[in-house]
């Protein structure tokens, strides 16, 4: 077992129970209010590579890849104060948490962007348990492609580990992709590449787990073990699998599933899913964490190595997580209908978009950078897609015109997915991140019971930087 510690940002002093494991970045349990977000290296490749110069949280020391893990109990408040060391300003978004307005940091919507050697304090209440991350939202496409990104992690009121059919402990896998030169430099430079932002985004051609190349990870022979598995690439779909670990989602974007089998896991990017694996027995065939990268050949990500003395296996059914109790049910017989229509991008493109208030052609438009749009409009910060009153419930209808896939988060809610789900999900899954193919519609419902002025975009940063950004208000 790797030994870890823990540090939370908390407002009070609820004991935890269970286990995570995120080797070398979890935190100990002690107040400490600072977040940090400053350059730094880390070994991302093996060591007879250089370390790598990237932009990483800390709350002490140096700054780590990922940041450092932020765990609380559901119920609990995060306070920490945000000092931005960068050459750049920057702002810190808790993705997923159902949070006051004000916290969301989305910047320029809903607060300033932090200038360099300034300073923002950041103070909410968690009501969801769940696998949740935090993210740089301002400059994404780089700040978070030269690695702002940790895991926060919600856990339940009441104890979930432990508990007969549940599992003895839990690992936060966070996976990222990075586009390294040979000298495992990050390639900068090219972090407005429109070329890239008009196809799939920008593609990196090496994936870390928990900021290293294929870690390896001791597991019991027998053990049931809860993986919280985080998407923090910038704009890479990572279909994933657990050959002969006998996979079960028990959690999507936090929120509980009824235990499934699944061979494969999809997670585009910003997603999470949590997933119950069984060790073998006796000892088998090398076991890991497998990626698709696109090309149709799975490999291996991250090892599990069977170490240790063997445990009881875990007798029956995965036990189901606790229900949140907390998410208001969508009310469709008089609903807010409101659309999102995604158009632009290679192979498609569009007339023309308005953009800045003004409306331009497309070639204008690729001239400042923009080549995508939601509603024919292009980073439309100006006015709201639609507005809905607080309590009122929402069915939207996410239509996809382009040759591409695009994950559409919302934040401040979850929405749950409606029988015209598409290719990527399931009817009745709850998200906040929701992936639609190309030329698919997908209709979800959420109940806007949220106030304030709420972004919605594609997380593939380099189309949301180039055009797919949008905003909603519940008043």
């Amino acid at each position: 077992m790797i030994n870890s510690t823990r540090r939370t940002f908390l407002g009070c002093a609820a004991a935890l129970g269970g286990v995570a494991l995120l080797p070398r970045n979890a935190l100990a349990r002690a107040a400490a209010p600072i977040l940090r977000a400053a350059p730094s290296n880390a070994q991302l490749v093996p060591s007879q590579y250089p370390a790598t110069p990237v932009w990483a949280y800390a709350t002490e020391g140096v700054g780590t890849v990922p940041g450092p893990e932020i765990r609380v109990t559901a119920g609990e408040w995060v306070r920490t104060r945000l000092v931005n060391d960068l050459p750049q300003s920057t702002a810190v978004h808790w993705h997923g948490i159902r949070i006051a307005n004000a916290m969301d940091g989305a910047a320029p919507l809903t607060q300033t962007p932090v200038e360099p050697g300034s300073t923002f304090d950041y103070a909410f209440e968690t009501p969801d348990p769940g696998t949740y991350w935090y993210h740089a939202h301002h400059n994404g496409t780089e700040q978070i492609g030269r690695g702002l990104a940790g895991p926060l992690i919600v856990e339940e009121r009441d104890p979930w580990l432990g508990q007969p059919g549940a599992a003895t402990r839990e690992l936060t896998l966070l996976l990222a992709d990075w586009l390294l030169d040979d000298d495992a430099a990050i390639v900068g430079g090219r972090w407005d590449d429109l070329h890239a932002a008009s196809h799939s985004g920008r593609m990196g051609n090496t994936i870390t787990v928990n900021g290293k190349t294929r870690p390896a990870f001791d597991l019991r022979l027998g053990e049931r073990v809860r993986l919280r598995l985080i998407n923090a690439a910038t704009d890479r779909v990572m279909p994933l699998a657990l050959p002969g670990l006998s996979p079960r989602l028990v959690a999507l974007d936090g929120h509980p599933v009824p235990p499934r089998a699944v061979e494969t896991i999809l997670l585009g990017p910003a997603q999470r899913a949590d997933v119950v694996i069984d060790a073998p027995q006796k000892a088998s065939a090398a076991l890991s964490l497998q990626l698709n990268p696109g090309n149709g050949e799975w490999s291996g990500i991250a090892g599990f190595v069977l170490d240790g003395d063997p445990v009881v296996p875990e007798p029956g059914e995965v036990r189901p997580l606790p229900a949140w109790g907390t998410l208001a049910a969508p009310d469709l017989t008089e609903p807010l209908r409101a659309a999102v229509v995604m158009e632009g991008g290679a192979m498609r493109g569009m007339d023309g978009a308005s953009f800045r208030g003004e409306r331009m052609g497309f070639r204008d438009l690729a001239a400042n950078g923009i080549v995508w749009a939601f509603n024919g409009v292009a980073h439309g910060l100006e006015a709201p897609m639609f507005r809905a009153q607080r309590g009122q419930t929402v069915q939207l209808q996410l239509t996809n015109r382009t040759f591409f896939p695009h994950a559409i988060h919302l934040h401040g809610h979850h929405c749950e997915v409606q029988p015209r789900s598409g290719a990527f999900n399931q009817p009745g899954d709850v998200r906040d991140t929701v992936m639609v193919g190309a030329d698919e519609t997908v209709d979800v419902a959420f109940v806007a019971d949220n106030p304030g002025k709420w972004m919605l975009h594609c997380h593939m940063l380099s189309h949301q930087q180039s055009g797919m950004m949008g905003w909603f208000e519940v008043t």
